[in-house]
């Protein structure tokens, strides 16, 4: 069998360009990727090693006065594999080393200050990866589609978004824009299971058939997005969601490639080594 592996950079395989177009988007497709599922799973679990080894070495590097971080920010409709992400890719590093956020409905403190006020807040710390479950592109999509505020609001927030995002990245910040896209027919087929399993009806919610009878609304204002804030320093890459596998396959792969390309390194010892090793050698041998 020929080796399964990928044959383009996901980064440049997914990248929303200048020319993306949502609308022919393969939903079901597994763009970059030579190979089908066992292969994925096989490859994910090797690279889930590596990203491990560069998360250690970047947490490390933060713990020794290193100001970098990864931002990794997730965004996709109910159903298309936010948690799965979280849980299956995010599982496979140390949970110290992971900063996670989960964006709802503004708490009426949030809703008194700026939109950014309570993203800032989460921003994660030297040397962590952080994960934002939905993000201030909430801002953009929901607000927008459920006319949460006036259109002049809500038009004006990708400008100010891309500049902060860069005020975000000259900190130190690596951002990391993933969005998951669900095919309708796959969406309802999930949101049917979730009614059909006694252990999924957590996961529903009425306001789901609400969210799902604005589908196209959905789907135009995430092409705005894609569009407007998929920038050189910051782009999105929009993976195919109907294929779980994939998707988990996908977002590994780029998260290693980014930490590969950070090439964090282990910190010096701030001490004399052979000084503490003879220390040490001598409680070994004259115990107390």
């Amino acid at each position: 069998m020929a080796k399964q592996q990928w044959r383009t950079d996901p980064r440049e395989a997914l990248k929303a360009g200048p020319d993306f177009d949502l609308a022919a988007f393969d939903r079901n497709g597994q763009p970059g990727w030579e190979g089908d599922r066992d292969g994925g799973e096989e490859y994910m679990a090797r690279r889930g090693e590596e990203m491990s080894e560069l998360q250690e070495r970047l947490f490390a590097e933060g713990r020794s006065g290193g100001n970098r971080s990864v931002l990794l920010v997730l965004q996709g409709l109910d159903t298309a594999g936010k948690g799965g992400i979280v849980r299956h890719v995010m599982g496979m590093v140390d949970p110290q080393g992971v900063k996670l956020a989960s964006f709802g409905v503004p708490t009426p403190e949030e809703r008194e200050h700026h939109y950014l006020w309570r993203i800032e807040k989460q921003l994660p710390p030297p040397g962590r990866i952080g994960v934002f479950d939905r993000s201030h592109y909430e801002d953009v999509l929901v607000v927008r589609v459920d006319e949460l505020v006036p259109r002049e609001v809500w038009s004006g927030r990708y400008d100010e978004i891309n500049a902060w995002e860069q005020k975000v990245i000259e900190s130190g910040t690596t951002l990391v824009k993933v969005a998951l896209m669900v095919s309708y027919d796959e969406q309802g087929a999930r949101l049917m299971e979730r009614l059909e399993r006694p252990d999924k009806y957590w996961k529903f919610s009425p306001g789901d058939i609400d969210t799902r009878s604005k589908w196209p609304a959905f789907q135009e204002a995430y092409a705005d997005v894609f569009a407007r804030t998929s920038t050189e320093q910051a782009p999105w890459y929009v993976v195919p969601a109907d294929k779980k596998w994939y998707a988990r396959l996908a977002v590994t792969e780029i998260l290693t490639r980014t930490l590969e390309d950070l090439d964090p390194t282990w910190p010096p010892a701030t001490f004399d080594v052979a000084e503490m090793r003879a220390a040490l050698q001598e409680t070994i041998d004259h115990p107390a």
